[in-house]
């Protein structure tokens, strides 16, 4: 699934969920690049986290 998430998608990490609502910045080589609301901006392993899509906002 995060091979499939492109710049300005809003994502949540399920393992982090106090990072709250967080905006995809880049996907390059497996480094996912994301705004979060709370937490600023992380460079996530997609082979170690697997976030999900927010649909409705």
């Amino acid at each position: 699934m995060n091979s499939l998430l492109e710049p300005g998608m809003l994502v949540r990490n399920p393992a982090e969920p106090d990072w709250g609502l967080g905006q995809v910045q880049s996907n390059i080589n497996g480094k996912i690049t994301v705004n979060f609301e709370n937490m600023g901006k992380m460079t996530l392993d997609a082979t170690r986290v697997d976030l999900t899509l927010q649909f409705d906002v």
